[in-house]
């Protein structure tokens, strides 16, 4: 469970999940980076086909309006629009036969487009 790093009056239940498999995959593609990067930031934006659309960016620190978590050593920032968003949510690296990559099971999500990477609220 998150824990939360720069505000304590976010309840680990808003918090966004990251599975340890996420958070491994994370860790190494970070590793590969010059500089390493601080952390993770985990948003959501306008655009895709159903109105919103994950993102996922390595960061260099906190903005003003973020929000920060630790995972097992993993920063990651969630800017406090993204966080109406991303309450509750669970990211996971999945591999499978058709490829791997992260995937989103977002509670508030209402409904998603064909292809699976936007979503409605």
């Amino acid at each position: 469970m998150a824990t939360t790093t720069t505000t304590p009056d976010v309840q680990p239940k808003t918090a966004p999940v990251l599975t340890p498999s996420a958070i491994a995959k994370v860790k190494e593609i970070m590793a590969t980076q010059a500089p390493v990067p601080a952390g993770l930031r985990l948003s959501v934006v306008g655009g895709g086909c159903s109105g919103f659309q994950y993102s996922m960016a390595f960061e260099n620190g906190a903005g003003m309006m973020d929000k920060v978590f630790d995972f097992d050593g993993l920063k990651v920032y969630v800017d406090a629009t993204s966080l109406m968003y991303l309450g509750g949510a669970h990211v996971d690296y999945v591999e499978t036969l058709e490829g791997a990559g992260f995937k989103f099971e977002n509670p508030n999500v209402k409904s998603t487009c064909g292809c699976g990477s936007s979503f409605n609220v």
